[in-house]
């Protein structure tokens, strides 16, 4: 019977592995951004000579990662990739922690979220526009969403886009521009594939757009010859317009200027022989 109770005894006071993982995990997510400024102080006292430095700096971003991450999945759904938006968030974190000052008294978290979500919505602006639009025009996009969505629970349907002017304080042309310009922010390519709702075979844009107009090297035809055209004499160029552009035959036009039908042949034959060489050469 002693023995038994001293084996119990022995187990209770034996550390659990298990439970030894446990608390060693749940103590190092205790130990996070939230009690960073003594680091970033300390950090701050170094100086840009000491070797301490570079692993103080290395140890508060470590330690801040996480934040970025979360701030990285807030703006995820709009169009950019995770990885991407991520990697802006953490350039945003650098930021914050090499221009935090402890001396104003503030927490980190208060100046390193706006910090971030600023780097962020600066790539938005700036960098992820699939077409070139002017900055103020960007920068008005990003307002929309916010006050759609404040007018939208307070007049209880979407606003119009005179509402969403007034309530901005700026012009109607100006939201205007900045509704329009959303088509501009992600382009879809015409060669990418999309499902059929009636199950048949995936499709693209591009197999649905018509064939190439053949009409169109006549219009490069005309362009071409326009100018040679112009050069020609005013009898050849009015024999061409009333062969070809008023259709009438070569003994109507012999009528007109006195002349045989032969010599209206001629004239034709010539000034189209002449044309064709100067636009195959050119």
């Amino acid at each position: 019977m002693s023995s038994a109770v001293d084996l119990r005894r022995t187990r209770a006071s034996t550390p659990n592995p298990v439970a030894s993982a446990r608390v060693s995990r749940k103590n190092r997510a205790g130990d996070s951004y939230d009690n960073i400024e003594p680091l970033l102080a300390e950090l701050a006292r170094t100086s840009e000579t000491d070797p301490r430095r570079i692993a103080l700096r290395a140890e508060a971003i470590g330690r801040c990662l996480p934040l970025a991450e979360h701030i990285a999945r807030r703006f995820a759904g709009r169009g950019e990739g995770f990885d991407d938006l991520l990697q802006i968030a953490r350039l945003g974190l650098l930021h914050a922690v090499d221009r935090f000052d402890p001396a104003y008294g503030a927490t980190f978290l208060s100046f390193a979220v706006p910090t971030i979500m600023g780097e962020v919505r600066r790539y938005f602006r700036d960098c992820a526009w699939a077409v070139r639009v002017p900055r103020r025009v960007k920068e008005i996009q990003q307002l929309l969403g916010p006050a759609t969505e404040a007018l939208t629970q307070r007049l209880g349907r979407q606003p119009r886009a005179r509402e969403i002017a007034a309530e901005l304080g700026i012009e109607l042309e100006e939201v205007t521009q900045a509704l329009v310009a959303r088509n501009a922010y992600r382009t879809t390519t015409i060669d990418v594939v999309t499902d059929n709702e009636n199950g048949t075979v995936a499709t693209s844009l591009l197999d649905l757009l018509g064939a190439e107009e053949p009409e169109y090297s006549l219009v490069e035809d005309c362009i071409a010859v326009q100018p040679l055209i112009a050069a020609l004499s005013a009898r050849e160029r009015h024999v061409l317009i009333l062969r070809f552009f008023e259709f009438q035959t070569q003994v109507q036009i012999a009528g007109q200027f006195g002349i045989s039908q032969m010599q209206v042949s001629r004239i034709l034959s010539k000034t189209l022989n002449t044309l064709r060489e100067q636009a195959l050469r050119d």
